[in-house]
């Protein structure tokens, strides 16, 4: 049982983590062990992703005046937060668990200041992470240069061939 001041401070950091948080994403956790809760939170804490266990009705008073105060509807029975930086990896993570552990259910979230039903949390998952758009952009900006190289580099007979071909079209 928490007292009066300890009520205080936990709304207070709640409310900053909420405040500072880019993304937010809602699941209910009854019937996952404290070793597949482990799992989950170790997954997370490697990407920099805060997982808490919340306590619904002091949770909805921290949440009444930051960008999340249309979640508060999803804070009933067994609930966890997953405060991040980067949505997509959170979203990642919890439907991947979520898919091989089925007591694990994502309700919704917030990205930005975009509400997120369970549908949207699951497109968002499935999205590129940072660092996968920029190996495509880096694949998709190499791949010009290199043709150009190859035909720069290419006996200037096959280069001939190729401004015939070009003609001809």
């Amino acid at each position: 049982m928490m007292n009066k001041e300890k009520k205080q401070n936990y709304i207070k950091e709640m409310t900053t983590q909420f405040d500072n948080s880019e993304a937010v994403i809602v699941a209910h956790y009854q019937g996952l062990t404290v070793k597949q809760l482990d799992d989950l939170r170790s997954q997370m804490r490697k990407h920099g992703i805060i997982f808490k266990i919340t306590k619904n009705r002091i949770t909805k008073l921290a949440i009444e005046k930051t960008k999340c105060k249309e979640l508060s509807n999803l804070f009933t029975g067994p609930t966890a937060v997953a405060l991040s930086e980067d949505a997509i990896t959170s979203a990642k993570i919890l439907t991947k668990f979520s898919k091989d552990n089925k007591n694990l259910k994502i309700l919704g979230g917030i990205m930005g200041s975009d509400i997120l039903d369970v549908a949207g949390v699951q497109n968002v998952a499935s999205l590129p992470s940072l660092d996968e758009a920029r190996a495509k952009i880096v694949g998709i900006l190499r791949s010009p240069a290199q043709k150009i190289a190859s035909i720069l580099l290419a006996p200037a007979s096959k280069i001939a061939i190729l401004a015939l071909e070009k003609s001809k079209k």
